[in-house]
């Protein structure tokens, strides 16, 4: 059974996997199925966390990101159940148990998984789709806090087990996000947009343009890093988010400032021009600069995404690597999301930027990563220096830090 998946392992993980290593994870996830279950030969499925490229902070005004799913995913062991319930055993956390015959939205679920498991159902209901009971134990590689989206990856598991146990996959991967993303707002309580779950359920790399937030455009770019030589690692700073929900909530909120001084509810409504000529007017009515460089971000984001896709689709991975550390810099200058401006003496941030731009000296690209003000940067690191700056960035941020990612071709499925 588990020979199986190795057609399946390169599509999952790159090039660079211990076989040995995922046969015996695979056979410990179906070995634990068959103990909490009782059934021994489950479907297997798996949906992988994400990385964002480019468009730090846009989509959140209708703006354009890149992102790519990544080696690191959540895999669960699944058999049909014969009444409506959903079962689900995650390592290290409480099981869900949630009885889907009862789609109202309950307060008391907000924030936690069973919401999720309520909404998604409910999504494929007014799909006119079917639901069915269900019941899994999952294991996941990709570390919460991360910034790879280990929230969205199950989101998106969820999604497709209904869709390949009850409706024969006749959802694509970006209505299986949608889906995700409905029961995230409705159900479990947190405003998100779409990102996340694209990317965690397209595979590859994907650009995505959000003007129209409901029927996003994606752009699929196939390319691999390290065909150029390059390999894109994540460090985890292992600063805390505590506290920092208004760091993050200020931001969508101040472009907006921008957008209602021309009667618009998003950046992206707005002409850059115009906002350029109207700099002083919009100062003087918001009273706040801050609003104004991040709108400033916001406007050379969108277009700067445009270049890196173009610069991935010819193959320019020096131009891509150029339009990366603007991305970074314009992150840390205008959109300030690199530390948080309520406690300045926390830049972890800052310090792995700086020491990645002392190690690369000039080859290969780093920038904050995600959210931003805690948390982890993304670096393209050329093969010869991979050891150099691993070990760099652990010698300041302790070891295991550094993550060695590789872009996954496959979308979430059913992989047996």
């Amino acid at each position: 059974m588990i020979s199986a998946l190795h057609e399946v392992y390169p599509a999952l993980y790159g090039n660079e996997y211990d076989e040995k290593k995922m046969d015996e994870r695979f056979s410990a996830l179906i070995g634990k199925h068959r103990e909490m279950f009782g059934k021994s030969d489950p479907a297997v499925f798996s949906a992988a966390g994400r990385t964002e490229i480019g468009g730090n902070h846009t989509d959140h005004n209708l703006g354009k990101v890149i992102g790519g799913s990544v080696n690191l995913d959540t895999i669960g062991a699944v058999s049909k159940r014969g009444d409506s319930r959903v079962i689900i055993a995650s390592e290290g956390f409480p099981v869900v148990d949630v009885d889907i015959s009862d789609l109202e939205v309950r307060d008391g679920e907000k924030n936690d998984t069973d919401s999720l498991v309520r909404g998604i159902a409910k999504a494929f209901l007014e799909k006119g789709l079917k639901t069915g009971g269900w019941e899994a134990n999952t294991t996941t590689r990709v570390l919460g806090g991360s910034g790879l989206s280990s929230s969205a990856a199950i989101e998106v598991l969820i999604a497709e087990i209904f869709n390949s146990l009850y409706n024969d996959d006749v959802l694509s991967p970006i209505e299986l996000a949608k889906a995700g993303k409905y029961a995230e707002n409705v159900y479990f309580g947190k405003p998100s947009g779409l990102l996340d779950q694209a990317c965690c359920a397209h595979g590859g790399i994907i650009g995505i343009d959000f003007r129209d937030s409901d029927n996003p455009a994606v752009t699929p770019v196939s390319v691999s890093f390290e065909d150029y030589g390059y390999t894109m690692i994540i460090t985890d700073t292992r600063g805390s988010h505590a506290d920092l929900t208004g760091e993050y909530a200020s931001v969508p909120p101040e472009m907006r400032m921008v957008a209602s001084f021309y009667g618009k509810s998003n950046l992206r409504d707005v002409d850059f021009h115009d906002f350029l000529r109207d700099m002083r007017a919009i100062r003087e009515k918001v009273n706040n600069d801050r609003a104004l460089l991040r709108a400033y971000h916001f406007f050379k984001e969108n277009e700067r995404v445009d270049f890196m896709l173009q610069a991935l689709q010819e193959g320019d991975i020096d131009g891509f690597l150029a339009f990366v550390q603007e991305s970074g810099n314009s992150s840390f200058r205008f959109l300030q999301n690199v530390y948080p401006a309520s406690a300045p003496e926390n830049q972890g941030l800052s310090l792995a930027l700086a020491l990645s731009e002392e190690i690369l000296m000039g080859d290969g690209a780093s920038r904050v990563h995600g959210g931003g003000f805690a948390g982890t940067i993304q670096a393209y690191v050329p093969e010869h220096l991979i050891e150099k700056y691993i070990k760099g960035m652990e010698g300041l941020f302790g070891e295991g830090c550094s993550m060695r990612i590789a872009i996954r071709q496959r979308p979430v499925s059913r992989i047996l």
